[in-house]
């Protein structure tokens, strides 16, 4: 196996600070990093002469192509290639690249969603050159291109994509993070960075029986699937030996994205049989954006050549773990400062005090938005089950850091942060200090020492609608605390005032328990916190007047913008399940029925040959007959009930109307008909079944 010099690959196809240093005259490279440090307006002098180097250098390592890579509000990526190729007066060619070509493309984005920004016919957009995140190179068996991250505008000047949200949440929170820093005695801090860390969750299964399941084509799960003998009850999956062709697929995957400049840092058997996990190093919120739409169409275009499919879906697979995408969030000043670090004193450290409790105040205050911001079709079949977090928002903090947070609040001493050696019992093994806190897996926004896991996020989502959401409610509670401590004397009263007003009003979204019992679904009920079942519960949210006012007094969203996202969330509901229901009907009419007849027919002549030959037991044939029978007309009353409550549906005009429609009167009928199949599955012939069992999926990749 070829030897990688990790030091050489890392970067290699990324237009990073260390090429820029070598590339651009030094003037230029000062004046551009003053723009991103500080986050000045681009000046467009400079443009040409970065646009010249990062031609040069994308046309050596072999790219004949730049495109301006986006990303829209479908939640996937976007790209139009365009060659390097400037035709000359003597008929022949040069290769040109321009700093007006750099700064701002136009793309016929008409096909897009927008949510009514844009009609069909208004065809123009602009991309525009976020200087902020490393242009990069794609290279595959098609060729190479040049990458420019961009964000995605329309002529009037609303954000059309989900990267000029999060740029404008990174920016918010930002001042309001300074704001509170020099009101607690900072002076030297500039910048505060948002910094995440997504972990990636994904199954892999064999690509020839994908290619068998249409419902696997068409929505990313299976619709129908009994569940094998062995599931995940053995827990001999999670951190396994890796196999060797999984293996394989995961060098790979390593080496692409470290040429990319993604740090791939962590990876391992998940939980689910097939279910496998990638974890970065951080990087900040819209790096580690992009990075994240880099890492999962990676894993699927790799998957490919291995000839394997990767599922990116929140639940694939019914009875075992979905998939998730975890968030981990924090704030970190340019003198490299962790504001959520406790320190060895927590209760004496002012910063953290006053973070914390801003966390503690925004999630409670905005449960719903922060709910909306993992709602999807998909993860509503996630959340909630033994493996996710619950739909009720919570906090989990820990019981010594809740402690130590009351007994600041009342004036109180407290020793609950005093760490202690652990015992093992063995003289060899060195000897480590007990953790403070713990994780708690059942919690949907826990801290985990020094950042806080949103664990709830869906892993095929775009993770800038969780951290814009993020970002705004947490800087709006940030500038309310900055103009307590601006006004107070004496900043060690104040702050304890401002973590026991908060803990008095706030301190209901704390809980540091089991969130899948079904004690804590009363007791979040006693506590009066929100519970959004599904999707369709919370999409109002998104345009409540409280978000409204929110999002425009943050300057994160416009009404107009705001209500576009809630139309594209309303429309990608009812369409998921509008082709789930469709793509159920179809299989169930074209493959099931068929299959169930086929060996109906074969026990029916069974029975009849048995009978005709002689006096024979054939009480055993007779009663599968019947219950083939039983099932089969079953079958077909589900199918005729979908059919129907999906006519209805899709007759409706109102959107959220029709996506409530869709969520209480065609999915349930849709489990009812997977139900049926099942049962079918578990005693029809295999050799007869016509589709890849869970047994085959799950277990022969």
């Amino acid at each position: 196996m070829e030897n990688i010099k990790l030091s050489e690959l890392f970067g290699k196809n990324v237009f990073d600070d260390k090429v820029m240093r070598e590339r651009l005259p030094k003037s230029t490279y000062k004046q551009l990093h003053k723009t991103i440090d500080e986050g000045l307006e681009l000046d467009p002098s400079i443009a040409d002469v970065v646009a010249n180097a990062m031609k040069d250098w994308a046309i050596e390592h072999g790219a004949t192509h730049f495109t301006h890579w986006f990303q829209p509000m479908n939640g996937r990526t976007a790209e139009k290639h365009d060659s390097f190729l400037s035709p000359t007066a003597d008929g022949r060619v040069i290769m040109e690249f321009s700093g007006k070509e750099l700064i701002k493309g136009e793309a016929d984005g008409s096909s897009f969603p927008s949510g009514g920004l844009r009609q069909t016919f208004e065809a123009r957009g602009y991309t525009v050159w976020d200087c902020t995140s490393p242009a990069f190179l794609k290279e595959d068996i098609s060729g190479v291109a040049l990458c420019i991250p961009t964000v995605f505008y329309s002529h009037t000047g609303e954000a059309l994509d989900k990267k000029a949200p999060l740029l404008r949440s990174m920016e918010v929170i930002e001042e309001a993070s300074l704001r509170v820093l020099r009101a607690l005695g900072d002076t030297e801090s500039k910048k505060v960075i948002t910094t995440i860390g997504a972990e990636q969750e994904y199954f892999l299964v064999d690509k020839r029986q994908y290619q068998q399941r249409k419902d696997l084509i068409f929505t990313g799960r299976t619709l129908f699937g009994a569940m094998p003998p062995k599931g995940q009850e053995m827990e001999d999956h999670y951190y396994g030996s890796i196999k060797e062709k999984i293996g394989k697929f995961m060098r790979e995957i390593d080496i692409e994205l470290w040429k990319l400049g993604v740090p791939s840092k962590t990876k391992h058997n998940e939980v689910a049989p097939a279910q496998h996990e990638l974890a970065p190093i951080f990087a900040t919120a819209n790096v580690a954006s992009d990075q994240n739409q880099l890492i999962m169409e990676t894993l699927q275009k790799v998957a490919n050549r291995h000839d394997l499919a990767c599922l990116l879906h929140e639940k694939p697979f019914r009875g075992v773990n979905g998939s998730g995408k975890h968030d981990n969030w924090s704030l970190v000043t340019d003198t490299g400062k962790n504001l959520f670090s406790p320190g060895k004193q927590p209760k004496e450290n002012l910063t953290f005090l006053v973070f914390l409790a801003a966390i503690i105040e925004a999630i409670d205050k905005h449960a719903d938005l922060l709910r909306l911001s993992a709602s999807t079709a998909g993860n509503d079949h996630r959340l909630g089950g033994n493996e996710a977090p619950p739909a009720i928002i919570s906090i989990f903090l820990g019981e010594s850091l809740s402690e130590m947070l009351y007994h600041v609040a009342r004036g109180e001493e407290s020793d609950s942060f005093t760490k202690e050696f652990m015992e093992m019992g063995v003289a060899t093994l060195p000897k480590l200090k007990k953790e403070v806190t713990d994780r708690n897996r059942t919690s949907p926004f826990a801290f985990t020492g020094n950042k806080f896991e949103f664990r709830m996020f869906p892993s095929s989502g775009c993770i800038s609608e969780a951290n814009v959401i993020i970002n705004t409610i947490v800087a709006d509670t940030l500038n309310d605390f900055a103009l307590e401590l601006e006004k107070g004397e004496d900043l060690q009263k104040t702050v304890k005032r401002l973590v026991r007003h908060t803990l008095k009003k706030h301190g209901r979204i704390l809980f540091n328990g089991n969130g899948y019992s079904e004690e804590w679904v009363e007791e979040a009920a006693r506590r009066e916190l929100p519970n959004f079942a599904s999707t369709v519960d919370v999409l109002p949210a998104l345009i409540a007047p409280k978000a409204i006012d929110l999002f425009g007094k943050m300057k994160v969203f416009t009404e107009v913008e705001l209500h576009s996202r809630y139309e594209i969330m309303v429309e990608e509901y009812y369409k998921t399940i509008n082709i789930e229901a469709r793509t159920m009907l179809g299989m169930a009419k074209t493959q099931i029925m068929p299959a169930v007849l086929t060996y109906m027919t074969q026990v029916a002549q069974n029975v009849s040959m048995m009978t005709s030959i002689g006096q024979f037991d054939i009480e055993p044939q007779s009663q599968l007959l019947g219950e083939l029978n039983r099932l089969f007309n079953g079958l077909k009353k589900s199918i005729d009930a979908l059919e129907a409550a999906h006519a209805k549906a899709v007759e409706i005009h109102d959107g959220l109307e029709k996506a409530q429609a869709f969520h209480q009167a065609v999915l349930p009928e849709m489990e009812t008909l997977r139900d049926v199949v099942d049962a079918l599955e578990t005693i029809v012939d295999e050799q007869i079944w016509p589709i890849p069992t869970y047994s085959e999926l799950l277990f022969r990749v």
